[in-house]
């Protein structure tokens, strides 16, 4: 594009942002309505919507039968440090980061809670060496690094016999990406990412494996009430049929109900196919022009979710990136795509299941000419 007009289709919705990102197709505040406000989450009627949350959570995932399945507070980042306080310091502990989340991690395992861990860290756009890593010790890892869009690829890299745990942060890959439950003791989301839900609540998937630990493992440090998962030493079932540790928001609750009514409608494998083939038009787009590429280093590793982008004109000012951001929303096409703070100046489009293939495919000559009328200003 070189007379710099401006495309004639337009995403029908511009929200693009990494979290709290879109509401599912189809989402209105009617559909709310349901929602038991003003009633304890302690009685009969909010405990049985927390259950249903679980359970169809659950069956959504395919997780396997002996796998538990809890909502916690503080959404994802409650839910990963929950698992690290409980569960980390039986064993030595390998701290694996490669974009700001993962570093979030190490941080908290090394200064916070005071661990001799083994950390391999990587640069934005690569993976640490993954046969590298110690499976005698617990492992700590993002499935798909939301801020770095690099992921890794499968499962292979973990054994079966594996002495330790592996922890996994998955908030913005599970419902979109094909997770090997078995490889994962435990693992952490939130719901606001691939299902669009509202932010504030956490999940925490808990193995067999995880679960032994958690009853035959007391931590030296203190715990936080909201991070207890034992008592006595034995597992708090409650938890895991819909008795929260502290007061859940019904509404939302009842939101990620009607995410789940669309997500089962779409099935597992539709919700992962979407999520593909909205993040095929950004690597065809990629593919066709030289002065956009993906972030993710080893096309096996690019993420289909948070899709991280890079301009590689080396002659644009340190702000390009954010000012092409700035136009598109000016356009009202591309709401919150700028890079997150912490990663390399460029944009990061959100291709989770709630959004629509079409509206990224649209937004792709939007990105030509934001990239050409910027470098012509």
């Amino acid at each position: 594009m070189t007379d710099l007009t401006k495309p004639a289709l337009r995403p029908e919705d511009p929200r693009f942002s990494s979290g709290p990102c879109k509401k599912h197709p189809g989402w209105t505040p009617d559909s709310l309505a349901s929602a038991p406000l003003g009633r304890s989450h302690r009685v009969a009627v909010g405990k049985s919507r927390l259950k249903e949350a679980i359970d169809r959570t659950h069956a959504l995932l395919g997780l396997p039968d002996d796998y538990r399945v809890g909502i916690v507070p503080a959404s994802d980042t409650g839910a990963y440090e929950m698992a690290m306080w409980t569960m980390l310091g039986a064993r030595p502990a390998t701290m694996l980061a490669w974009e700001s989340f993962g570093s979030g991690w190490v941080t908290d395992a090394v200064k916070q809670l005071g661990l001799d861990a083994k950390v391999m860290e990587a640069p934005y756009g690569q993976l640490p060496d993954l046969s590298a890593v110690d499976f005698a010790t617990d492992v700590c890892f993002t499935w798909n690094g939301t801020t770095s869009g690099v992921r890794v690829p499968d499962g292979d890299w973990i054994p079966a016999d594996r002495e330790g745990l592996t922890l996994c942060d998955a908030t913005s890959a599970c419902f979109a990406m094909d997770l090997p439950w078995d490889k994962l003791d435990v693992t952490t989301f939130s719901w606001q990412k691939v299902l669009g839900g509202e932010g504030g609540h956490g999940v925490i998937v808990l193995g067999p494996r995880a679960v032994a630990r958690l009853e035959s493992y007391t931590p030296k440090w203190p715990l936080p009430k909201i991070f207890r998962l034992t008592k006595g030493g034995k597992l708090i079932e409650g938890i895991f049929k819909g008795e929260t540790i502290n007061t859940p928001s019904m509404l939302c609750v009842e939101d990620y109900l009607r995410a789940l009514d669309w997500a089962e409608k779409v099935t597992l494998p539709g919700l992962i196919r979407r999520a593909e083939d909205s993040a095929g038009a950004i690597w065809d787009f990629c593919d066709a022009n030289d002065w956009i590429a993906n972030l993710a280093e080893a096309p096996g590793t690019r993420s289909t979710t948070s899709v991280c982008l890079k301009f590689t004109a080396p002659d644009l000012p340190d702000d390009f990136a954010k000012r092409v951001a700035k136009r598109l929303e000016a356009e009202g096409v591309a709401l919150d795509i700028a890079s997150y703070r912490d990663a390399p100046p460029g944009l990061r489009i959100w291709c989770g299941s709630t959004v629509d293939p079409s509206d990224v495919a649209a937004l792709m000559p939007w990105i030509d000419w934001a990239y050409h009328a910027e470098r012509a200003a």
